[in-house]
């Protein structure tokens, strides 16, 4: 799906609606918001801001989040976004009246924040679906778990292997 940095240049083909989810391409990650109308979304917004260049920490370090009600445009700061109802074969969007009176009661809550159990795509699937799914969360948690058992496997062979058993450190 194309890529939007400007709600003038949208088409109605290609406007996000109510109830859909939006995916905005940070540099190393991507962050996620649900589109209610008229330019706005909702989101998580970690507390404890961290800055870094355009760029920020708090979503990994963060360990509470407010829910805001933000302008598509200002939260994505010139970063490209897109429609993205990715789950949509897999999972059944509830009725639009019902994401968007669910997502406007939330509005201006703190809520605890997880990068790998409850961040802002959880949230807004959450919202969309009746279910928090997160496929980057379970990307991190796949990607920790092979390195933590390749440590492993590394760790049971340096025992194994005599030469290593035998150095002076």
């Amino acid at each position: 799906m194309m890529a939007y940095n400007d709600l003038d240049t949208f088409d109605t083909r290609g406007s996000p609606q109510p109830g859909d989810l939006i995916e905005i391409f940070r540099p190393a990650y991507q962050h996620w918001a649900l589109y209610l109308g008229n330019g706005y979304i909702i989101n998580l917004e970690p507390v404890g801001k961290i800055q870094v260049g355009k760029s920020s920490l708090k979503s990994v370090l963060s360990q509470k989040a407010v829910i805001r009600l933000q302008l598509l445009k200002e939260v994505a700061r010139g970063d490209s976004y897109r429609i993205n109802n990715k789950y949509d074969d897999d999972h059944t969007p509830l009725p639009i009246c019902d994401i968007v009176h669910r997502a406007r009661l939330y509005i201006g809550h703190e809520v605890p924040y997880d990068v790998l159990c409850s961040n802002c795509e959880h949230f807004v699937t959450l919202l969309r679906y009746g279910e928090g799914v997160s496929e980057q969360a379970t990307w991190a948690i796949e990607a920790l778990s092979l390195v933590t058992a390749a440590a492993g496997a590394l760790s049971v062979l340096g025992m194994i292997n005599p030469h290593y058993r035998n150095r002076p450190f």
